[in-house]
């Protein structure tokens, strides 16, 4: 994102996915999808979602709980939002530097 700051608006928005995703229960993408070709190709289509299938053991810890699920999904929030506060105050003071030595 620092090299190509345009990008941050296609980031913003997955990133929102995933924490609304996280917070409501919300069935991933990849799950029908997924399950439309392996159909398609004759193979097993499973039940649940691609990320509690394939994720979810490596990522959290057992016994997750919602609590536990709501602070991830803080962290992951806060992070990101860290990140473009950072990058649009730098935006901000490479602008305005740019604008003073011009003149």
């Amino acid at each position: 994102m620092l090299r190509r700051p345009r990008l941050v608006w296609l980031h913003f928005p997955a990133v929102l996915w995933v924490v609304l995703a996280e917070i409501s229960g919300w069935v991933c993408p990849l799950t029908p999808l997924e399950n439309y070709f392996r159909a398609l190709g004759g193979g097993y289509v499973y039940q649940g979602d691609f990320i509690g299938r394939y994720l979810l053991p490596l990522i959290y810890p057992a016994g997750l709980t919602p609590t536990v699920q709501l602070l991830l999904a803080g962290v992951v929030l806060a992070f990101n939002l860290i990140i473009y506060a950072v990058i649009i105050r730098v935006r901000l003071r490479t602008r305005r530097v740019s604008q003073h030595t011009v003149r």
